[in-house]
Formats: structure tokens, sequence, C-alpha cells
């Protein structure tokens, strides 16, 4: 029978323990680099600090997916090693893919990494002038049906053939530090990657996650920026008003690159941002499939699709820039 004395004592240590682990858990705010940009991570009452694990797992996922590794895996595809085992991130991030390329008719393609060197915006910086020859001859190259993936090891129609998954793996290396975090029963964070967002919950004072976006048809107003409440949500933005390179002829060469011409040339839509209840891997890919799209092709797209909403930047036939939005602010 257990004494009065060693229940006071249990009952007052399991007090101590509790208050103990009320202040060991606090919000943390990481910052750093990855995937050749920047991040910001917000979790809230978590019981340490995270920063070492998600490195790794950063890590790993450069080691699979990154064409700016040498040894990496899909480098070692690239260079027509056929008998590379992928592993479990690699496997899923050409899933996803297949999926969206069926989706989008091929307008989301990771083939087209040929044609992203020649035109200047890949790894090899080749920044060619194609001519349409070597364009042609480039497309025989594109196609994500030319790929197929079983038991881990893939294969492909033509050795040739580049695999270029950088269009969702900023956003998959979110969803792979949401998942870790959801493992942690972490209720509350916000996960940034070179400004694709993923949040979960709230954050502090039991307020929505929102964002600015900045609104270019205001933005010399003290009202040019719209407020986006991202709580539960994922967000990609796709657009070719930073990433472009001008030609010595004059042209400008877009780094969207669209799979269905082979060219990289500017299209009457400016910037895609979606947001929806997702992966934010799978709404990064829709981005990028928008961009090649075009804005005619793009409303079509989602006039079918009910979770999916954008902000769509657009230039008019008079080259003024406009706005077609489904999201309720």
């Amino acid at each position: 029978m257990i004494s009065k004395k060693i229940l006071v004592f249990l009952a007052t240590l399991g007090l101590f323990l509790s208050c103990t682990d009320d202040k060991n858990y606090q919000d943390y705010t990481l910052k750093g680099a990855v995937f050749g940009t920047t991040y910001k991570i917000v979790y809230l009452q978590a019981a340490k600090n995270y920063q070492k694990s998600i490195d790794s797992l950063f890590l790993l996922m450069n080691q699979s997916l990154s064409t700016y590794i040498p040894n990496s895996d899909i480098s070692k595809i690239n260079n027509g090693n056929s008998k590379v085992v992928v592993d479990d991130l690699f496997v899923e991030v050409f899933q996803k893919s297949k999926k969206i390329y069926l989706e989008t008719n091929g307008y989301f393609d990771p083939t087209v990494g040929n044609l992203v060197n020649a035109w200047g915006f890949g790894p090899k910086k080749e920044r060619k002038n194609l001519t349409k020859d070597q364009v042609d001859k480039e497309m025989k190259l594109v196609g994500l049906d030319k790929v197929t993936l079983k038991n881990k090891i893939v294969s492909k129609q033509n050795s040739q053939i580049y695999l270029d998954f950088n269009s969702i793996a900023k956003g998959f290396g979110i969803d792979i530090v949401a998942r870790f975090f959801d493992s942690k029963k972490i209720k509350n964070y916000l996960i940034e990657i070179g400004g694709e967002i993923r949040t979960k919950g709230k954050k502090a004072k039991d307020k929505p996650w929102t964002i600015k976006l900045i609104d270019p048809i205001k933005k010399d107003f003290d009202t040019g920026f719209k407020v986006i409440n991202l709580s539960n949500k994922s967000m990609a933005t796709s657009g070719n008003y930073r990433k472009f390179r001008i030609a010595s002829n004059g042209k400008k060469f877009v780094h969207t690159i669209n799979p269905k011409t082979g060219y990289a040339l500017e299209s009457n839509l400016l910037s895609a941002s979606v947001i929806a209840p997702l992966d934010c891997a799978d709404v990064d890919a829709y981005a990028t499939a928008f961009m090649a799209m075009g804005l005619e092709k793009t409303l079509k797209f989602i006039n079918n699709q009910n979770n999916l909403k954008v902000i769509l930047l657009y230039s008019n036939n008079q080259g003024e820039i406009e706005e077609f939005s489904n999201y309720t602010y």
C-alpha cells in the first residue's frame, strides 16, 4: 500500500514536471537559405528547436532532386545512369508530377529541362538563341509520358531526356517540413520557401496566418496591397517579371518554357498565384502550368476546379495590367 507521503511526493513531482514542460514549450522562427533561395519557418508551442532536423530534411531533398548538385540522384539519371534506385521523395514528386501533367494536358511537364538549360535558365546557363530546327529537335525529348518509374528505377525512352523538378520542388520541400511538424504534434505553423507558403492552425493570439500581397495596379497608393488569409492553406506564385533575359536582338526570353511549343516567350499572363487547401507541391505545379497555358486556357481550367483559388495578373490588349481573381478577400 502506497503511503500518504509518497502520494504527496508524486503529486508534487507531477506538478513540478508539468510546470517545467509548460516553460519548455516555445515559439520558434527559423531563417536560412535552401534550394537557391531563402526560407522562413514559424512554429508555435514546440518542445525544442528543430533546426537540425529540418536541415537534414533539406539535405535529403537536395540529394534526391536537385539538378544543381552533380551527384544527386536526378543528376545521375539525367547523365544517363539507368541503374539509380531512387528514394521515396523522388517517387512522390514523380507521381505528383505525372498526375498534374495529365490534368493540365501536358502544360506542366518536368521534361522541359533541356530547353530550360538551352534558353539559359538552368544550372548549365547555356543562353542559346535557338533556331526553329533546334527547338524542334529538343521537343523530341519533351513529354513526361516518355518517362516511367517502376520498382524505384526511372526508365526514359531516350537517354537524353532531362528531368527538372524545380517547378514543384520548393512546394514539396515545404510539405516535407509540414509533415515533420505534424509528426511532432505541432498544431500551428507557417512555412515559406522562396515565396511559396503553407500554414496550419493560427498564429499567436489566435489570429489567422495572413500575408500582404503587393497589388501592382495600386502599388503607388497606401492601399497597394491585398491581405490574404492563408490559414490551413498553401499558396504558390509563378511569374516572369523577375526571371527573364533580353537577347542581343532585343527579344525577351522568360524562364517559363511552354512545353507545347518549346519556346521561352512571354504570354499575356504575367503572374499566377494559386491558393488551395492542398499540398504546396500541387499549387506550385499548377502555378507553373498556368504560366505556360496563358490567361484564356487557365480560366477555362479553373472553371472546373472548385478548390483552386487564383489571382492572375495579365496584360490586356492595350498593354495595361489587369487582374482576375476568384479569391474572396
